[in-house]
């Protein structure tokens, strides 16, 4: 999508290459690139899946003609001058009753087909007010829609989702966090299924009542802060799921977590990214996977540190999604690939303990979290999700016989570790997430 908007921009005349079923994803990609009527022509059903034969016989009798007639009989694409849309923000768009204006709204597609807090004017003013910024001034420009987010629009979204007011300044900082480079939201859309999540940091835990203990991400404001998150994503990045929010099983709610800085052993996550103690810290992050919570214990001949870090190894090469991306090529040809590792107190108190710190955790990880070359091999043969630079562009390192150990995740950066959940239990949990890394952003005092 990116070298076809790059010429039309350049006008020269392109086509776009789409699944049955992405159609309309790849027409509003183009449009979040600035250009209006992009050509899109049609491989019939899902390319990788099918043979050599069923491929070739697709393309021969019928993407060529397409392909062609994309070229040969078009619409004019043009360039937008300018990209970023501001929301429609009418005082009101809908009068009715509660069930009349959860009806429209999921009419709409503004909800996430949960009953929302009904966004009145008055409620509103109320949030703008607690953000200290002017209701239409612009905080970031949020694509693939490309819509401008405001402190009214954030408002919106997050009284549908039940937060309180003083919710507002760490929501608009995740909205400026989500808009970051790094965290590439435009990739968000990937059928693997990206799910963003939040997590916070600073005196503001404890302020907002943030829980950061066992079942956090069920309890507190958490689950509204999640949600709030992704409505954000929906109506002001303009993510529809079918559209161009294409998890091929859909998505669980958005969730949001805060880490357990009094139970830690080690600096808290913003600290370690530069920030002050005492600096309130909101941090956007991706995952694939929620699910198991191993419990590492201690025993007799190993000692709880030594069978944590093995565990983690051990969690890691269930992943296969990061056998991929862990060796799917170098420099501009490496996948992105984040990795978030939720500790309890007890957990991460054996390894410092144990003379362990984050980065070393980070650093026994990136050594001894190992596959055979032939399961890297088997995975970038057979499975789609695989991307591959050319051959010269494989890291050094996986070059060798197919029994050879190679390593899973290309780098310690991209381990992140939270202490956080159950202080009276030994559980972690492991995440993996593919195109973004964590991208955090300061909370301005209300």
């Amino acid at each position: 999508m990116r070298p076809a908007a790059a010429a039309e921009n350049a006008g020269i005349p392109s086509v776009v290459i789409a699944n049955t079923g992405f159609l309309v994803n790849a027409t509003l990609t183009g449009k979040s690139w600035g250009i209006e009527n992009i050509q899109v022509a049609e491989y019939p059903g899902a390319l990788a899946i099918h043979s050599r034969e069923h491929m070739q016989k697709n393309i021969r009798e019928v993407l060529v003609e397409r392909v062609i007639a994309g070229l040969t009989q078009r619409a004019q694409a043009s360039a937008s001058a300018d990209l970023a849309r501001t929301a429609r923000h009418d005082p009101i768009v809908f009068a009715g009753t509660y069930d009349e204006v959860n009806r429209y709204f999921q009419e709409q597609e503004w909800s996430d087909g949960l009953a929302i807090v009904p966004p009145t004017a008055a409620r509103i003013e109320q949030f703008v007010s607690f953000a200290r910024r002017n209701a239409d001034e612009e905080i970031a420009v949020l694509p693939p829609a490309r819509l401008r987010a405001t402190p009214r629009n954030i408002a919106a979204n997050a009284i549908m989702a039940g937060c309180e007011p003083r919710h507002m300044p760490l929501l608009i900082a995740a909205t400026e966090a989500l808009a970051a480079e790094e965290f590439n939201v435009n990739n968000l859309g990937s059928t693997s299924g990206i799910l963003p999540f939040l997590f916070v940091n600073g005196p503001l835990v404890s302020e907002l009542g943030i829980a950061c203990e066992g079942q956090l991400v069920s309890r507190g404001p958490n689950p509204a802060l999640g949600r709030a998150l992704g409505l954000i994503v929906r109506n002001i990045a303009g993510y529809r799921p079918g559209r161009n929010y294409m998890g091929s099983f859909g998505y669980p709610l958005a969730f949001a977590l805060a880490e357990n800085e009094h139970a830690s052993p080690w600096n808290p996550y913003h600290v370690d990214r530069g920030f002050e103690r005492t600096t309130s810290t909101v941090t956007l992050g991706v995952t694939n996977n929620w699910g198991h919570a191993p419990a590492p214990a201690s025993a007799p001949d190993r000692s709880g540190a030594d069978i944590t870090l093995e565990v983690l190894c051990g969690e890691l090469r269930k992943r296969v999604r990061v056998y991929s991306l862990a060796g799917a090529g170098r420099g501009e040809h490496q996948e992105i690939v984040m990795i978030t590792i939720l500790m309890s107190p007890p957990v991460a108190r054996a390894l410092a303990d144990a003379g362990y710190s984050k980065r070393a955790v980070a650093e026994y990880l990136y050594e001894n979290a190992r596959a055979p070359r032939s399961d890297f091999d088997w995975a970038r043969r057979y499975t789609g999700g695989t991307r591959l630079g050319p051959a010269e562009t494989e890291p050094e390192d996986q070059s060798g016989p197919p029994g050879e150990m190679l390593r899973l995740i290309s780098s310690p950066d991209v381990v992140h570790i939270l202490v956080c959940g159950d202080p009276n239990r030994n559980r972690l949990m492991l995440f993996e997430g593919g195109h973004a890394v964590p991208a955090t952003r300061a909370i301005r005092p209300a």
